[in-house]
């Protein structure tokens, strides 16, 4: 199953839900989706929606779904990697009007180059190709912490700050 979600945000995202609702319907996904629409205007024609879900009901499709597919809010990606996936993250742009600044995508550039843990969509054809990849390619192994990295990377900072005074 895959489940699409788009958050809260008041601004449309019409262009994901067309992209997800083109490729079920043109074959190229064959398994169940799920899409938590939002505020968008566009309503799937191929695919189950809700506009809005409850914090439990995200809970579930993101437990139970095989693939997620999220916009770049960072409570909401990190959400399935702490579940063990690695979501395919497609961040809202200012240029659509999904967005009042470009904010989702700089931010997931910097997660997906520094820890790997997403799949960052800087252009909606590219999902496609995301979702043709074997499964297993959307696990995170969460048994390994990046407690370490964050506490020397913290420490050379202060060093560094120290250092300035």
């Amino acid at each position: 199953m895959i489940f699409v979600t788009v958050g809260t945000h008041e601004q449309p995202f019409n262009r994901l839900i067309e992209e997800v609702d083109r490729l079920k319907k043109e074959g190229i996904i064959t398994d169940e989706v799920f899409i938590q629409t939002g505020f968008s205007t566009y309503e799937p024609q191929y695919c189950d929606w809700k506009s809005i879900i409850s914090y439990s009901e995200m809970e579930d499709h993101m437990a139970n779904a095989d693939i997620i597919i999220t916009h770049g809010g960072p409570a909401t990606f990190m959400g399935a990697i702490a579940k063990g996936k690695k979501p395919i993250v497609v961040p809202r742009l200012e240029k659509f009007g999904e967005h009042v600044n470009d904010h989702q995508i700089e931010f997931a550039i910097a997660v997906q180059n520094r820890l790997s843990t997403i799949f960052t969509v800087t252009d909606i054809s590219e999902l496609e190709a995301l979702l043709k990849l074997d499964s297993d390619k959307f696990v995170v192994d969460n048994s390994k912490s990046y407690n370490s990295q964050f506490v020397d990377a913290f420490a050379g900072e202060v060093e560094e700050l120290l250092r300035l005074k």
